[in-house]
Formats: structure tokens, C-alpha cells, sequence
């Protein structure tokens, strides 16, 4: 990791040894070494690679003179790399105010060379580690809502929560991922040795599965109906199922119309659920957020 802890009790250091092991073999496994990232050439790399994901050319989502300054500054840059050098994904995170213990994940991506090898996984183990060395106990970051397969590595392969709906966070960013839909994201935090993310991080992540939930007294607050429209259902249940669009990005582009619906649907059923105190705890791998208004033994609310 080429990091040094200054932290001295057995546990403490117990538990930094399982992180940085769990970051080693995330990286064999997706066929990548994960590294710190400070050199200024690379650090352009980091730029291009991100313009080319998000299709910014001109106007990348980060620039290398604010990569340089945080880096400078201590906070993290990681890229994943192939054998033969190059840079198949990155992360990009910086601290918190001291008092919140926390560090901010802005951005990481993976290129088109990078998917389907848990490259991401790797990057964000790697991230958790390097956190942990440092004495930091969470990391927080953002995402689309919509996003089926980013919710379910946030929500369910790391353990993480989300903790607060954000409308239109980032305000129009007109990019290819995003098109013209309004930027909502959901505030995630991931408490790094809680023990269902030490699980997580160690390859043991549990998916929820909606027919166990609707056996279990669950209800749909959301569903879809028969022509992929949103369907709202009921919102006082214990446990609320809530729907998203299969693959928001391709509806993004075959019909705006019907993705902004799903936008505003799945805003509104999520901010009602949150305000009246319920929290996402799960994800099934078919598109579902479970949302209980009771906490979940051994998960954070």
C-alpha cells in the first residue's frame, strides 16, 4: 500500500492488516495493481481517462491543476493499472472539515478496457485502506439513484448507506453519462469497520431479494408497470420496496420522457420515505431499493 500507521493497539491494527489484505486480493483478482497516484504525467492521465468516460474532451470533470493541489495537499488520487502500465481506472477523494472524520470520494471511473474485472471494487478497497491508515473511519460520496448497477456495488457489494436525497445536486452537467437530466444523487456513507462492510470488503456481500421482502410484510412504494412506467404503490409499510429503470442510461437516450419520469417518480417516493424516517438497507440485483423505517440489526440506519 506504501503507507505507514502510526495507530498502536492490537485490534486497531488488526483490523488495518484485513483491510489492506482485502484491497491486495480485490487487486489480484481483477487482474490490476492499485496505487497512489502523484507523479504530474500520470496525474494527467487520470484527467484524460476521466474526459474520455465522461465524454468531456473540452471540459474534463476534473482538472490537473486540482488534482496536483490535492494530491500536494494529502488528500487521495489511486489508479488501477494493467500489467503492462496502463491506467484502467481511478478514484478521487478529499477530506472532510477535521472534525468529521471523513474523507469525500468526488469521482472514479473505469475505462471500457477496466469493465467487467471488479476494477472498481479494487480502486475503493484500495481507497478504504489508505483511509484507514490514516485514521479515518468513513468515506462519503455520490451517486445517481437511478443507476441500477452503481446502486447495487454501493448499497450491497461495499456496505455503504445512504443517508440523504440530493435534487438536482450538481445542477445540468451535460456529459454522456448524464444527458440532460437533472444531476439527483444520493449521499452514501461508508463506516469503514463496521462489521457488515469488513464483510463486505471481504467478498461476503448479501443481496436482498424483493420476493423474500414481499413474504416477509414488505409493500411496493414504487413498481413498474406494464409498458416500464413508473407505478406507485403504497408508502406505509415497514418495509417499502422501491423500483428503478432497468438501464436508465439507454432510456436517457431512446425516450427522455419517460427517464425524467422515472426521475422525478423515484425522487418522490425516496424524500417522502426519508423524511418520514425510513432508510435504505438493501438492494436487489433487479432493480430495488428496500427502505425500512426500522433500523436493521447490524446494519447503520
Amino acid at each position: 500500500m506504501g503507507v505507514v500507521s502510526n495507530l498502536t493497539t492490537p485490534r486497531v491494527e488488526g483490523d488495518l492488516d484485513r483491510a489492506v489484505q482485502a484491497a491486495d486480493a480485490a487487486a489480484l483478482a481483477a487482474g490490476v495493481s492499485v496505487r497512489e497516484v502523484t507523479d504530474l504525467a500520470e496525474l494527467n492521465a487520470v484527467v484524460q481517462l476521466y474526459a474520455t468516460i465522461w465524454g468531456r474532451g473540452g471540459n474534463p470533470p476534473v482538472s490537473i491543476e486540482l488534482l496536483r493541489a490535492f494530491t500536494k495537499a494529502g488528500n487521495y488520487v489511486g489508479g488501477a493499472y494493467d500489467e503492462d502500465g496502463t491506467l484502467v481506472g481511478a478514484c478521487v477523494g478529499f477530506f472532510h472539515a477535521p472534525s468529521e472524520d471523513a474523507l469525500h470520494s468526488h469521482i472514479a471511473g473505469v475505462s471500457s478496457r477496466g469493465m467487467g474485472r471488479h476494477v472498481g471494487f479494487a480502486l475503493k478497497l484500495h481507497q478504504r485502506a489508505w483511509a484507514l491508515l490514516r485514521g479515518v473511519s468513513e468515506i462519503a460520496w455520490t451517486f445517481d439513484p437511478l443507476v441500477s448497477r452503481n446502486a447495487y456495488f454501493n448499497v450491497v457489494k461495499l456496505g455503504a448507506r445512504p443517508v440523504e436525497y440530493l435534487p438536482n445536486f450538481y445542477g445540468p452537467m451535460l456529459d454522456t453519462i448524464n444527458g440532460q437530466d437533472d444531476s439527483d444523487r444520493l449521499l452514501i456513507k461508508w463506516r469503514l469497520l463496521d462489521p457488515a462492510v469488513v464483510v463486505a470488503c471481504d467478498g461476503g456481500s448479501t443481496p436482498s431479494h424483493v420476493a423474500d421482502e414481499l413474504a416477509a410484510g414488505g409493500a411496493v412504494a414504487l413498481g413498474v408497470s406494464a409498458d416500464g412506467r413508473p407505478a406507485p404503490g403504497r408508502l406505509d409499510a415497514a418495509t417499502s420496496l422501491v423500483a428503478v429503470p432497468p438501464d436508465i442510461a439507454a432510456l436517457r437516450l431512446s425516450d427522455p420522457a419517460l427517464a425524467q419520469q422515472w426521475r422525478v417518480a423515484v425522487r418522490d417516493v425516496l424524500t417522502e420515505l426519508v423524511a418520514d424516517g425510513a432508510r435504505i438497507s438493501g438492494f436487489d440485483r433487479d432493480g430495488w431499493y428496500v427502505v425500512r423505517r426500522t433500523p436493521v440489526s447490524g446494519v447503520p440506519s
